[in-house]
């Protein structure tokens, strides 16, 4: 569960609570909004599909973020897969946003509605990109002081 936010600021664990990566705690309210956005008021059942792609694909979205966050950015091949799990959530992100344009377009969201949802989606895809950029720094400068074999 994610950590409350006060005054803008990352909730701060006591008691040997951990705190949660933020960017997990973002996708996670990716998850949350549209489930909340998705709901037969605006999405008639006859949009089911449409529902259906825009939940199924947020929460993989979440899926990528989580397991890219448990490989071993110090073990080559865990580096891969953690680059290519970062890869996987932003190019989803683009899916997500393009689904909501489709939304918008059907008259099913008010363009408020879209941007507001829009900015869930943007924030989750800038943070995993800012994230899979310094991960390539810190790994290369890993491996550049690593005593030969």
């Amino acid at each position: 569960m994610g950590y409350p936010q006060r005054n803008g600021e990352k909730y701060q664990p006591r008691n040997g609570e951990q705190s949660e990566f933020i960017l997990i705690t973002k996708a996670k309210d990716l998850v949350k909004h549209t489930y909340m956005m998705t709901g037969e008021k605006r999405f008639p059942k006859k949009h089911y599909k449409l529902v259906q792609r825009l939940q199924d694909t947020t929460i993989e979205i979440f899926e990528r973020v989580q397991e890219a966050n448990e490989l071993d950015l110090s073990d080559p091949q865990e580096f891969r897969e953690r680059q290519y799990d970062q890869k996987k959530a932003m190019t989803k992100c683009k899916t997500v946003l393009f689904l909501i344009e489709i939304a918008l377009e059907r008259g099913m969201i008010s363009k408020s509605q879209c941007d507001t949802w829009t900015n869930y989606v943007v924030e989750v895809k800038r943070m995993t990109a800012s994230w899979k950029k310094k991960d390539r720094e810190r790994a290369t400068a890993q491996w550049r002081n690593a005593p030969p074999r």
